[in-house]
């Protein structure tokens, strides 16, 4: 390997604890304030119906957030061999709790809204859209 193909040294800082807990609930907060804007809109725009199922959705999307928040700041605590960590077996069953939810609330708003499935998907899409965005605000800098 010649010198001029060695890797550059990284000019970041490393990602804490802290960041992870910013940026999750900053993630947390963005869909939030659109579940309520966007369910207004779908509401006035395609029906109650519809927005319920966008509000569904996007009670799925805030919940998958937090407990993945949890998740992940369970398993660097345990990495980092912190004092005060959270039990690993209650994170992991609230996690599981919450993916059997999510599928009982996904089920009877299809099975008994016959609101619009979009806006179920929209709600559902909210997570990606605010983690995606708080990825790039955290790697831009």
């Amino acid at each position: 390997m010649s010198p001029d193909s060695q890797p550059l040294p990284s000019t970041q800082a490393p990602i804490t604890d802290n960041d992870l807990r910013r940026m999750m609930r900053r993630a947390l907060r963005h869909v939030a304030i659109l579940s309520v804007v966007l369910a207004a809109v779908l509401t006035f725009a395609m029906g109650w119906r519809s927005g319920l199922m966008f509000l569904a959705g996007a009670a799925i999307s805030f919940t998958g957030i937090w407990e993945w928040r949890g998740l992940a700041l369970a398993i660097f605590a345990r990495l980092d061999i912190q004092e005060h960590v959270r039990p690993m077996g209650r994170t992991l069953v609230m996690f599981f709790l919450r993916l059997g939810m999510a599928v009982v609330i996904l089920y009877v708003s299809l099975r008994c809204l016959h609101g619009s499935a979009y806006a179920l998907l929209a709600g559902l899409g909210l997570a990606i859209l605010a983690l995606s965005f708080e990825a790039l605000r955290l790697l831009r800098g």
